[in-house]
């Protein structure tokens, strides 16, 4: 079976600065993939070109075997980028209604997605009011829940859970593991949050544009012989700052 995603030899330049070095990653169906790295490590730009946001100067991206990018492969794919791109001037719920009208979802199955996301991300007593009286936490979960509206079969999430309270983190991560599980969808996840990273079933560790090494959280800590990720991290010849 071929891999959700294939990133084959991408590298990306901004203004004399290299972002992505040749980096290649197979992610698997049905995986959780983590993306692990510092600020400023190269991981944003590496979903955006996953998505078609970005080109990539060298390499290709293939996503559910499809050359990115490809709109016509939009549908299947829901993102939730790192800075919140919504309507302040609508409410939730029309935030939800607008991003849905943007699939091919008819009124009914509408209602239905936006009552399972407003749910998922505890926001069904608020889709009344407008975004503009959101908190900044809210608004990440609002777009969380515009990043679940189409049902899609990849998820892409950059950095979802900064901001969100540890309760509601719980819930988001165990929700995501009843996609994976019940429903197969392939997840992946930025973050510079270690304890997150445990929950993936495999990682990419990237620094200044490069993949360090990757794995099975469990499988990169007996190979580097440590006993948690930070280290596993140093010693691969990054560093969290």
């Amino acid at each position: 079976m071929e891999p959700v995603v294939k990133i084959n030899n991408v590298s990306k330049t901004y203004s004399k600065k290299t972002v992505l070095d040749n980096i290649s990653i197979n992610i698997e169906n049905g995986q959780i993939y983590g993306l692990i790295g510092p600020s400023g490590a190269g991981k944003t730009t590496l979903v955006k070109i996953m998505v078609g946001m970005e080109k990539a100067d060298t390499g290709t991206a293939h996503v559910l075997d499809v050359k990115m990018p490809n709109l016509n492969v939009m549908q299947d794919i829901g993102y939730m980028a790192q800075s919140d791109a919504l309507y302040l001037d609508l409410t939730g719920e029309e935030n939800l209604q607008f991003f849905a009208s943007l699939f091919r979802i008819n009124k009914a199955d509408q209602k239905k997605r936006i009552s399972y996301v407003a749910e998922l991300v505890n926001l069904t007593d608020h889709l009344k009011k407008k975004v503009s009286a959101y908190s900044g936490g809210m608004k990440r979960r609002l777009s969380l829940g515009i990043a679940l509206i189409q049902n899609p079969s990849v998820l892409i999430l950059d950095e979802p859970t900064v901001g969100i309270d540890p309760e509601l983190r719980l819930g988001i991560w165990n929700e995501l593991y009843r996609l994976r599980n019940s429903e197969g969808k392939t997840i992946i996840i930025t973050t510079h949050v270690m304890d997150e990273a445990l929950k993936c079933d495999v990682l990419a560790m990237i620094r200044d544009g490069k993949v360090l090494t990757r794995g099975t959280p469990k499988a990169l800590m007996q190979s580097y012989n440590v006993t948690n990720l930070e280290d596993v991290f140093i010693k691969a010849g990054g560093n969290l700052s």
